[in-house]
């Protein structure tokens, strides 16, 4: 499957060319550029085995400004309304970045240089409890941290 990926030192990468792997190697994360920046700053989607897709995006919240990142599975494409949404989100929470040193951060929108890794906070447990996992899905689950492996061109 998946490489395990150390943390090397890469060069600046923008946002939306930033390539991820958690330390298992069971998923990868490949975020592309954004087309409604209006109100999502950040796309991305999650490989995993068998080539299983999950697709992300991030819009930050307004009260307590943070980036409230989701992941869905298998959502109808269009227009979808909120409780279609909800049945195909899979995870859902605040993404957090850490640099070299343990300096935890939010994640920045498209256009800033690209973290050392991100933070899915119980990303595992959540795909768990989904319809990505089981007998016709995920027989792996991801760990929550995920490094700076690579920028696409």
């Amino acid at each position: 499957m998946l490489a395990p990926s150390s943390a090397p030192a890469l060069a600046a990468c923008p946002m939306e060319l930033a390539v991820y792997g958690e330390r298992d190697g069971v998923a990868e994360i490949n975020f592309t550029p954004t087309h409604n920046p209006a109100v999502v700053t950040n796309t991305f989607r999650m490989l995993l085995e068998d080539n299983l897709v999950l697709d992300g995006i991030v819009m930050w919240t307004e009260d307590v400004p943070r980036p409230n990142g989701m992941l869905m599975y298998k959502c109808s494409k269009g227009d979808v309304t909120g409780a279609e949404l909800a049945v195909c989100t899979v995870w859902q929470g605040v993404i957090y970045t850490s640099d070299d040193k343990g300096n935890i951060e939010l994640l920045p929108a498209e256009g800033a240089d690209a973290p050392a890794r991100l933070i899915f906070p119980d990303l595992g447990h959540s795909l768990q409890g989904s319809a990505a996992f089981g007998a016709d899905g995920l027989s792996k689950l991801p760990w929550d941290v995920f490094a700076l492996k690579g920028c696409q061109e």
